[in-house]
């Protein structure tokens, strides 16, 4: 009996005191058709790419899609009716939000295609208020809390749900933030969302901003309310404090394939469904996430963001070595037949969860393995003049060679098994 690859490496990230899970089971808000297409570099998808990568979610197991704004007009309205319909008609289990700023010409358009559609539409009602926004605006403290009385009672009325958000909310001072969401809670909001607007918080600040919200808001309130945080990648931290906010308590964390969104973007929905899976999060530890490069492959192209060759696990370079030492830990797992272990030896993200697998290249750092495997893995036979041949040509060459250029090496000795 082989033993398992988990049971060959040290796990320093359960060690007692360094765990970093949530209590419980998590929830994801994905807004890539919403917040994700604020990006000044990507292009608004049409309707029909819109329902692949809304039925891409679904297939993914994600719980809430941003569908839009519908007070931005007429082909906001538009598409939010068409995906809010799809939702509908196809039965789907993922449950829609629009967004809306704090104004009831926002509002009431998401209570009319609720009823319209026949489906609840949680309204995800938004109000900055950090000093140095408020600074800005000439907002008083008293203003901010009658148009958050003002805008969650008006939603409560046309029978939507409230996701009340504050924006900036790692940038505010505790007595704004508590006052505001005791305020939109008492009037009805059964959902709280903490912003990182800016992309401001460290993962200690985060850590600390939503205790406090637990706390000194939602403890008091004496309800049952959905915390969620939204972050930005402004210093590369969303996902890192996506993490760091569900440690702390959050039930719910927000994001978008890619991370597109305005200015370096959102936390990557794609890197958070991954880390879940591995940090074995209920329910992400057993969701198939076989189609995750789809549903970025499909956001990618309908948004005409490209994504990096080496970005995290959908990469074309996250699981391809052409490294000679790398490249021969991964052939001797092969050679034991052992698909995990492959998977395992040289990557700390097992390709196979996500429908992928490892690829050895040949260039000027591999050693002989790497040719005999390559042809060994197409049938052909690794005779000693064709992997020395291969082998000369990438040492003098500045890339990893192609598939013809390999070929090319063969040609005139017989090399097909």
């Amino acid at each position: 009996m082989t033993l398992k690859h988990s049971n060959l490496i040290y796990d320093w990230n359960s060690v007692p005191g360094a765990e970093f899970k949530p209590a419980g089971p998590v929830l994801l808000d994905d807004e890539t058709l919403r917040d994700g297409l604020q990006s000044p570099s990507v292009k608004d998808p049409s309707i029909d790419d819109k329902i692949r990568i809304l039925h891409l979610m679904e297939g993914l197991g994600i719980n809430m899609v941003d569908i839009g704004l519908p007070g931005a007009g007429p082909r906001a309205v538009a598409d939010v009716v068409r995906l809010a319909r799809e939702i509908a008609t196809c039965k789907l289990k993922i449950k829609p939000n629009c967004a809306a700023r704090t104004l009831e010409s926002d509002i009431r358009p998401v209570a009319e295609i609720s009823q319209r559609v026949g489906i609840p539409i949680e309204v995800a009602t938004f109000l900055g208020s950090s000093p140095i926004r408020r600074y800005t605006e000439d907002w008083t403290p008293d203003f901010l809390l009658q148009t958050t009385d003002k805008a969650v009672t008006l939603a409560r009325s046309l029978g939507l749900e409230v996701m009340y958000v504050t924006e900036d909310t790692s940038r505010c001072d505790p007595e704004t933030v508590k006052l505001l969401y005791t305020a939109a809670i008492n009037c009805g909001a059964t959902a709280i969302v903490v912003c990182d607007t800016v992309g401001h918080a460290t993962p200690s600040g985060v850590h600390a901003l939503i205790r406090f919200v637990m706390e000194e808001v939602i403890k008091p309130s004496g309800q049952k309310i959905r915390l969620d945080w939204h972050g930005h990648s402004d210093r590369g931290l969303g996902v890192a404090n996506s993490l760091a906010a569900l440690a702390a308590g959050a039930d719910c964390v927000h994001g978008t394939a890619l991370g597109i969104g305005e200015r370096v973007g959102n936390t990557q929905m794609d890197q958070m469904l991954v880390n879940l899976k591995l940090m074995g999060v209920s329910p992400w530890a057993e969701q198939d996430l076989t189609r995750l490069k789809e549903y970025c492959a499909t956001v990618s192209e309908a948004t005409g963001v490209p994504i990096p060759r080496n970005y995290p696990v959908l990469g074309d370079d996250a699981f391809r070595t052409a490294t000679g030492v790398h490249a021969a830990a991964v052939i001797k797992a092969f050679r034991k037949g052992d698909v995990d272990l492959a998977n395992t030896v040289y990557s700390g993200v097992p390709s196979h969860y996500f429908g992928l697998e490892q690829i050895i290249e040949i260039g000027p750092m591999s050693g002989k393995s790497n040719v005999i495997f390559w042809l060994e893995r197409r049938g052909m036979i690794a005779s000693p003049e064709v992997v020395d041949r291969i082998f000369q040509r990438a040492k003098t060459s500045d890339h990893c060679l192609s598939d013809e250029e390999i070929l090319g090496c063969c040609q005139g000795i017989s090399a097909t098994i």
